[in-house]
């Protein structure tokens, strides 16, 4: 597993939205994406982060920054974490994990003693030539949403 790192050029992968649209990051040249990986929508931890996100919306669209939420969850799920949630921004279906593994956040984890492969929880901004500007990968998903504005406004 090789995370991308600053300087880094963002993977121009396409991935449906939550209604089976394709979606690439070459879609929002000229703006800044926060591309975020999250394990699975619904889930406490993730919904939280997407809460938080959501409730900042307005102010990242000031800012210029669209944000992409990525999952290994099916196209199916997405619609139903939006409309449960009320989140104003674009979620992708990554089941095979090929932007996980492209963005190097797909690897070995520890849960309750059992180890797994999943997503590790990762967000990456990526300016607006498409080049990894930060990444974000020490936070609580409770002050992620404040940790992106803090080094947006920074």
């Amino acid at each position: 597993m090789q995370m991308l790192s600053v300087g880094d050029s963002a993977p121009t992968l396409t991935c449906p939205d939550q209604n089976d649209q394709p979606v690439n990051i070459q879609d929002f040249q000229g703006k800044k994406v926060l591309v975020y990986f999250y394990p699975k929508a619904m889930t406490p931890g993730c919904t939280v982060q997407a809460q938080g996100l959501r409730d900042i919306q307005q102010e990242l669209n000031a800012l210029n920054t669209v944000v992409l939420g990525v999952s290994p969850d099916a196209v199916k799920r997405l619609p139903k974490f939006i409309e449960k949630e009320s989140l104003n921004f674009t979620l992708l279906s990554d089941e095979d994990h090929t932007l996980a593994d492209a963005y190097g956040v797909w690897g070995p984890k520890k849960f309750m003693g059992k180890e797994y492969d999943g997503i590790h929880r990762t967000s990456f901004l990526i300016d607006e030539q498409g080049k990894v500007e930060h990444v974000f990968n020490k936070f609580k998903t409770k002050d992620h949403h404040q940790v992106v504005l803090d080094y947006l406004k920074g």
